[in-house]
């Protein structure tokens, strides 16, 4: 990070904004710029006119550090649900920032040492959970966060929180209007794109991704098979395209491309994740890759719409809840590692959401 006097620059930025056109009509940027070009010229203009509460008026997926000149201060904004990453770093009175860990991992001035307490933390739940890494003095912005630098400190904010509340005044039909509508708002920002007007959209064949195969404007659905027939969905994913008129392509993985695959992904995510379907994602957009730049996916909706049959478990109110997905459980984690510390917990990293559940639900 160069601390030049300009009023405003932008020193990273990953992402895309969803509603650029109505955000150049209310600044005053001309539409026919180059979407790098666009993206810059929003985010300046925005800060300019909003602060860091740009965040209340772009759509998207963004990861962005924004120096501020006058301020001498550097801003680290991650999108509200955290679909780009972002990763930080306070080394020799500089911020290192980015959304790749291997980047800010290979600068020499930052010392690899291992993070045992993350190390622990994985064993139980298969993912590197909460605001740490699996590097000392490394550590993740958390889903609608911003992190302030002023050269000596980071002071984190939280700017955006979930709100649950359950409304029971709606019929299910008033519910699936309000989604389709909700739907077809994005998707409406999404089409007529001059710049990449061919789209495709993955596709499993569950309720998510045909919904969204349905609603929007994607030419063919992508997914992935396997030979061996329990695991193979590209059967109904194809029968789904057919019936909604849309081409279809499947890419079959054999076990020996789904191992020599591997290697690449887990480079690619910079830390371990338990998680074997990325590995078959990532062979999925290797081959679609070859004939679209912009596919639709439905990753996470499941979540949003409350998740697995596993969640509708039964637990003791006074229970922290840790996920249905834990690898193992505290004992057998103390039983394998040699520093084991008895101070880390599982619960740690969720207890304070759990907490805000019961006190929005109190």
């Amino acid at each position: 990070m160069n601390n030049t006097t300009d009023t405003v620059s932008i020193r990273y930025f990953s992402g895309y904004i969803r509603n650029w056109r109505k955000l150049c009509a209310e600044l005053g940027i001309e539409q026919s710029l180059s979407r790098e070009e666009r993206e810059a010229a929003i985010l300046i203009a925005a800060y300019k006119k909003w602060g860091v509460e740009l965040t209340s008026h772009i759509y998207g997926m963004f990861a962005i550090a924004l120096w501020d000149g006058e301020k001498q201060k550097l801003y680290v904004i991650r999108d509200q649900v955290g679909q780009k990453q972002m990763f930080y770093a306070a080394v020799d009175g500089e911020l290192l920032c980015s959304g790749d860990v291997n980047e800010i991992a290979a600068d020499p001035r930052f010392e690899k040492r291992l993070n045992k307490r993350m190390l622990q933390q994985y064993l139980f739940y298969g993912y590197p959970i909460g605001s740490e890494t699996f590097y000392e003095g490394m550590y993740k912005l958390m889903p609608g966060h911003y992190a302030e630098w002023d050269g000596k400190s980071v002071t984190v904010h939280r700017y955006f929180h979930p709100v649950f509340e359950p409304d029971e005044s709606k019929t299910p039909a008033e519910f699936a209007e309000e989604i389709k509508a909700v739907v077809d708002e994005i998707l409406g920002e999404e089409k007529g794109d001059s710049e990449f007007p061919y789209k495709e959209s993955f596709l499993s064949g569950g309720v998510d991704s045909s919904y969204l195969l349905a609603a929007g404007d994607a030419a063919a659905a992508n997914t992935v098979g396997y030979e061996e027939a329990g695991f193979d969905e590209s059967e109904l994913a194809r029968r789904t395209a057919e019936i909604l008129g849309k081409g279809f392509n499947v890419k079959m993985i054999t076990p020996e491309e789904y191992f020599e695959r591997i290697p690449t992904v887990i480079d690619k995510m910079g830390q371990p994740l338990g998680d074997a379907s990325a590995v078959a994602f990532s062979i999925g957009c290797k081959a679609v890759r070859e004939h679209a730049k912009v596919v639709y996916s439905g990753e996470g909706i499941d979540e949003f719409f409350g998740g697995y049959n596993a969640h509708k478990r039964e637990l003791p109110s006074d229970w922290t809840y840790l996920t249905c997905s834990h690898i193992m459980s505290e004992e057998v984690v103390k039983s394998i590692m040699k520093d084991y510390d008895s101070s880390v917990k599982a619960v740690d990293p969720v207890a304070p959401l759990w907490a805000e559940v019961h006190l929005a639900l109190a």
